[in-house]
């Protein structure tokens, strides 16, 4: 056999070129899969074993969760219930600068603990606020970013489904990294707000203020008690009782599910069209991550038998560099190519390989390597939230071009994503130079 450095530069040259002449993700992974078993697997015998990884790789318990947060966020976003809630966050909010602005990352973090995407996080905040900010006359910086960052907090805000295939794949607790996530996640809503707030003070004309009228105590209260209160059951129901330890991830999402369409039936938004649709998109969706999770699998099997992984633990364990340098170095490959490759592609073809270097390199790092694992999979889920907002092809820019107002150019989007991406950079630095921000919850189960 080939030299282990001969042959990862051979299976990533040929996925790199099928990628790039337009070959879909999960297809490209099966080419290779199909060629590196014929050749390092004992040709047509090594199929058997190809059939077994990719069924295995599918019928693991943890992923379940997967299409029930999908389905949750169709739900939510089918039935009208996300309107109900900007409405009440509406009435909730006085004459603060950027106002529209602080909408959108207060409904961001709010439909990012129940809806699990955010390219649908992105588009409900788009459709919902795009046009009132306009009409008041926002800058672009302040109507189309808040809504990119605002919108991929569903990636890093518990139900994400994302996040549970990425525990799925490195084969750690899907529980434990859900709640490992939280913190990280409301932080960069608080960096959000920040931002926003210091940007509209000093440049009060990017978000002109209006006149807000005065709305009674009561009705507010009211409302947000009748379409607000009862959401936090639902969020009790995906985050609550996992951390309590009463349910699994899997029985948590169901009974999350469950609750939304009692929720949606109870508002009056549930009807056969909202159900159909919602399944399809689902289904959709759903095989469409597990094509390309059975590929990633025996991607990540052909690497470790080649002996491809090992040699790039060794390397990286062998190089006289602080581990630090090495996580940051890791991130900024993936930030890389977080400007050309969608999440997805990007978290299935460098998981394999980065896990076991992390895990080799937690003495280093004053971790075990049960909690290096959950901690560099929580940078590494901010990395691929930012390369959903990344320029040129992050998903959630095209998401942005489709609610923008007529006439919005894409450069235009990518200049208001940039700040936002700044506030991410520096929630991501936190995480990497204090670990216990991605490790007390967990810590606390």
């Amino acid at each position: 056999m080939a030299e282990w450095w001969v042959v990862l530069l051979a299976i990533f040259g040929v996925l790199v070129c099928l990628l790039a002449i337009g070959v879909p993700v999960a297809f490209a992974f099966l080419a290779i899969n199909v060629v590196g078993v014929f050749v390092f697997w004992n040709g047509f015998a090594g199929f058997n074993q190809l059939v077994l990884s990719v069924s295995t790789s599918v019928s693991h318990f943890t992923i379940l969760p997967v299409p029930l947060f999908i389905l949750m966020g169709e739900i939510m976003f089918r039935s009208g219930i996300a309107s109900k809630q900007m409405e009440v966050l509406d009435s909730w909010f006085g004459r603060v600068p950027g106002r529209l602005s602080m909408m959108a990352v207060g409904g961001g973090t709010m439909f990012a603990t129940l809806t699990g995407s955010g390219m649908a996080g992105t588009a409900m905040l788009g459709k919902l606020l795009v046009p009132d900010m306009e009409e008041r006359g926002y800058a672009k910086p302040m109507t189309l970013g808040p809504i990119l960052g605002s919108g991929g907090l569903a990636i890093m805000i518990p139900p994400s489904a994302l996040g549970v295939l990425l525990a799925a794949i490195g084969d750690f607790s899907v529980g434990d990294f859900l709640i490992a996530i939280i913190l990280p996640g409301l932080l960069m809503g608080v960096a959000y707000a920040s931002y926003i707030f210091i940007r509209c003070s000093l440049q009060p004309h990017l978000a002109p203020p209006y006149d807000v009228p005065p709305q009674p105590l009561l009705p507010k209260i009211a409302n947000t008690l009748i379409y607000v209160f009862p959401l936090v059951s639902i969020v009790f129901l995906v985050i609550g009782l996992i951390f309590m330890g009463v349910a699994t991830p899997t029985e948590s999402a169901a009974l999350g599910a469950a609750g939304t369409f009692i929720l949606a039936f109870l508002y009056r938004g549930l009807n056969w069209n909202v159900i159909t649709e919602s399944l399809k998109s689902t289904l959709g969706t759903t095989v469409m991550m597990f094509m390309i999770l059975t590929g990633s699998t025996a991607f990540g099997q052909i690497l470790a038998f080649t002996g491809a992984s090992r040699g790039l633990v060794e390397l990286a364990t062998a190089v006289e560099v602080a581990p630090f340098f090495i996580v940051v170095l890791m991130m900024l490959m993936l930030l890389v190519m977080g400007t050309f490759m969608e999440p997805l592609s990007i978290m299935f073809l460098t998981v394999p390989i980065y896990l076991p270097i992390i895990q080799a390199l937690a003495p280093g790092l004053g971790l075990t390597a049960e909690q290096a694992t959950i901690w560099f999979g929580a940078i590494m889920l901010l990395n691929m939230q930012m390369a959903s907002t990344s320029p040129p092809f992050g998903l959630q820019l095209f998401v942005m071009k489709g609610v923008a107002p007529a006439g919005t150019r894409m450069m235009e989007i990518y200049k208001s994503a940039l700040p936002f991406l700044g506030c991410d950079s520096v929630v991501m630095l936190l995480m990497i130079t204090f670990p216990a921000v991605v490790l007390w919850l967990p810590g606390l189960l």
